[in-house]
């Protein structure tokens, strides 16, 4: 199953040096039936986009935690797209969301999708408001969709190293 794990410049680097990935909570996103069955229509890759943009969304509380533990945090959000097994289905936490049976080594990785550094002031604002927004407030679910408005760059697996140098 090709899943979208919400991360950070920070887990990145873990991915990097450690050779595989934790999730946080083992939670990731997928194309469930659920997802599925939620969008009246949509082919497969528009479905998987939506999965990748709910982990993009998740990646912003990633950066919220890590921002208030050091503000000099880059403020990027990250999405790591891996072929795994064993993942379980909890259409319970929302339609997308898949938890993990453990780590996820880079063998697996297909790509790493990452905000560019003109995105970091709208991903910097979205930090901050995403609850509110998920809450329904107009005036956050505005600056959220600004962040969002990003297109996150596509990186193959052995790029890693490079992109996180020239960060």
């Amino acid at each position: 199953m090709r899943v979208y794990i919400p991360a950070t410049v920070a887990m990145l680097r873990g991915l990097s040096s450690d050779g595989e990935l934790t999730a946080i909570g083992g939670t990731a996103f997928a194309l469930t039936p659920a997802l599925r069955e939620s969008y009246a229509s949509g082919g497969d890759e528009e479905l998987e986009y939506a999965a990748m943009l709910d982990a993009a969304r998740a990646s912003l509380r990633l950066l919220h935690a890590e921002l208030e533990a050091d503000p000099d945090t880059i403020v990027r959000r990250a999405v790591v797209s891996a072929d795994v097994d064993g993942a379980a289905l909890r259409p319970d936490l929302d339609y997308a969301v898949v938890k993990l049976a453990g780590p996820v080594p880079l063998k697996v990785v297909a790509a790493i999708h990452l905000d560019t550094a003109e995105a970091q002031d709208a991903v910097r604002a979205a930090v901050a408001v995403v609850d509110a927004a998920d809450l329904g407030d107009p005036d956050a679910e505005f600056t959220l969709g600004d962040a969002e408005d990003h297109e996150l760059a596509w990186y193959a697996p052995q790029e890693l190293p490079f992109v996180l140098e020239l960060l």
